[in-house]
């Protein structure tokens, strides 16, 4: 019998080529036969940047191109890709791993430094268990709602700007790669993502939810809103509903990059009908975003950066809020305009 073709499960840049529209390295997801774990063709799969590329050929696509019978391709593709046992246990990393990686010591956190006040930045680090490298990489550690390390994702920063450096070679890593490399007990080991953040639904189980894209994006969202537990998705693909299963019975609001939108939108009326929670989505940085902006991938980080270097206090300041908001509005007015902006109540 006939095996639809599926998307290849990640397991390292290895799993990823090179997109034949945009040339990006390790950003293009290939279709795998079902039959036989084979590609279907270097040509046939999905670029993982939606926006910016957008590129998808579907094997129906390529067998409509290429008149050639399934049961044929099947035939002549003998090469097996092992594919990973669906019920194999989840790996974690060690405890002392993550421990000792503990740092303010990153490019990411010197950013900060020039925009947040040191309670503010201390909070963050110790409520996301950021790590850093000898290089001065950040760690954005997936610690599960078990507190469990499910991996860790490795990213250099401009300390000047705030701004990923993606021109270097590996500036995007993971621990469980490294640690494939460099140690055989891991060899095999077996990744299960979870959402950035998804630990504080644990710690601080009666803050509403708030989604974004980018652990980056997550980070300065909970330094100005904190009444708000900020989970990141990792990338546009990333909200899903397996991962998603713990928003059971929980209020939550998505905030998708600019250009995302639709995306996002749609996958949450997916989630709705799946799993029992208060789910909507906001389209703040849609509006305010330019085309030009679309096109970098502007986010709701980067409209939170461009309000805080706004210097007045904004019209209808009220002091109604909490001693530690309205300090944080007279350390920088535009908190306030980020308040209404967002249309966030107090809780």
């Amino acid at each position: 019998m006939y095996k639809q073709p599926y998307l290849q499960k990640y397991s390292g840049k290895s799993s990823r080529s090179t997109c034949p529209q945009c040339k990006t390295k390790e950003s293009f997801t290939l279709y795998l036969s079902g039959d036989t774990n084979a590609p279907i063709h270097s040509t046939v799969g999905k670029c993982n940047r939606e926006v910016k590329c957008g590129y998808h050929y579907t094997p129906k696509q390529y067998f409509t191109d290429n008149p050639i019978s399934k049961k044929e391709f099947t035939n002549s593709h003998k090469k097996m890709i092992p594919q990973p046992m669906q019920n194999s246990p989840i790996n974690y990393i060690p405890w002392k791993l993550v421990k000792e990686s503990a740092s303010f010591n990153s490019n990411f956190v010197r950013f900060l430094c020039e925009m947040f006040t040191k309670e503010q930045i201390t909070n963050a680090v110790e409520n996301y268990a950021l790590g850093a490298t000898k290089n001065k990489e950040v760690i954005f550690w997936q610690m599960d709602i078990n507190g469990k390390f499910r991996t860790g994702k490795v990213m250099q920063y401009n300390p000047d700007t705030g701004k990923r450096i993606k021109q270097q070679s590996g500036a995007i890593n993971w621990v469980h790669n490294l640690l494939k490399k460099s140690n055989p007990e891991f060899k095999n080991f077996n990744l299960q993502q979870c959402y950035f953040g998804e630990h504080l639904l644990r710690m601080y189980s009666d803050k509403p939810i708030a989604v974004v894209e980018a652990e980056k994006t997550a980070i300065i969202a909970s330094m100005v809103f904190p009444d708000f537990n900020w989970l990141a998705a990792g990338n546009l693909n990333g909200l899903s509903v397996e991962k998603s299963k713990i928003f059971k019975g929980k209020k939550v609001i998505l905030y998708p990059d600019a250009g995302c939108y639709t995306k996002w939108k749609e996958k949450m009326v997916q989630l709705k009908s799946e799993i029992y929670c208060h789910i909507s989505i906001s389209d703040l940085v849609e509006k305010h975003a330019s085309p030009q902006q679309i096109e970098i991938g502007y986010d709701i980080a980067d409209f939170i950066l461009e309000q805080l270097h706004k210097p007045n206090l904004p019209q209808g300041y009220n002091n109604n809020f909490s001693p530690t908001l309205n300090k944080m509005i007279e350390i920088n007015p535009a908190v306030l305009s980020l308040i209404n902006e967002f249309e966030l109540e107090e809780v």
